[in-house]
């Protein structure tokens, strides 16, 4: 790699590949940028503004930024950070987020980043959402009291299953939600299936395979053994 291929991120030189963005490249480093919506199986769309980074004063979503020779980036800072945490309290008290009471708890994206961020109240009102619970398929559940918007299951859906099942409808902060491609708007009445890769993308406990809960005991999940940043591992050369 040509030695002129890198940029700084928080001091750290991050190398990285004509075309690769910020995320991309500082996720194959190792390095860990707080994000959400981002996954690297999908292209990237900057929906939930966790990732942004600061580049020369101006905020942008490092997985949509391309990396630059020489640029300089401020990630764990305590500006951005600060911001990072009020974008996850309105997102816990936008859905129905209790933790203790959630199979997802321990490896739920959303409350592993909180942790990370030292984020330890919601400090808005709940909202409390009254959104569909959709028990329809047989091997399926789904609670969309808990979806946080990222499309990752509309994305994985189209993408890699080819099958549509899902789409995002509706307009403002309780009227915008995912939906089900069939008449009857019920999973049951589409092919999705357990193996489909849309079935195990949701990075919190929206989409849940039935007759599985608990298997893991709390305590003994991902990231109940160590935080999220933790998770993110460097590429092999």
């Amino acid at each position: 790699m040509n030695a002129t291929n890198t940029f700084q991120l928080d001091g750290v030189d991050i190398p990285f590949t004509p075309g690769q963005t910020i995320m991309q490249a500082a996720t194959a480093h190792g390095v860990y940028i707080p994000h959400l919506c981002w996954h690297p199986d999908f292209s990237a769309h900057g929906s939930c503004k966790l990732c942004t980074v600061k580049i020369k004063g101006r905020f942008g979503a490092s997985c949509t930024i391309e990396a630059q020779a020489g640029m300089k980036v401020e990630n764990r800072i305590a500006e951005i950070d600060d911001k990072r945490r009020t974008l996850l309290q309105m997102l816990f008290v936008e859905g129905n987020h209790f933790c203790p009471s959630c199979e997802k708890s321990g490896n739920c994206t959303l409350q592993a980043t909180a942790y990370e961020l030292n984020m330890m109240s919601p400090h808005f009102d709940m909202f409390y959402p009254d959104r569909p619970v959709d028990a329809s398929h047989p091997d399926i559940l789904l609670d969309f009291n808990r979806c946080i918007m990222c499309s990752l299951c509309v994305a994985a859906s189209s993408e890699v299953d080819g099958k549509n099942v899902f789409y995002m409808g509706g307009r403002g902060i309780l009227g915008r939600r995912v939906h089900i491609s069939s008449e009857s708007g019920k999973l049951g009445d589409t092919d999705f299936a357990l193996t489909d890769r849309a079935a195990h993308i949701c990075p919190v406990g929206v989409i849940l395979p039935k007759r599985k809960g608990f298997e893991v005991p709390i305590g003994k999940r991902s990231y109940d053994q160590a935080p999220i940043s933790a998770h993110v591992k460097k590429a092999a050369p």
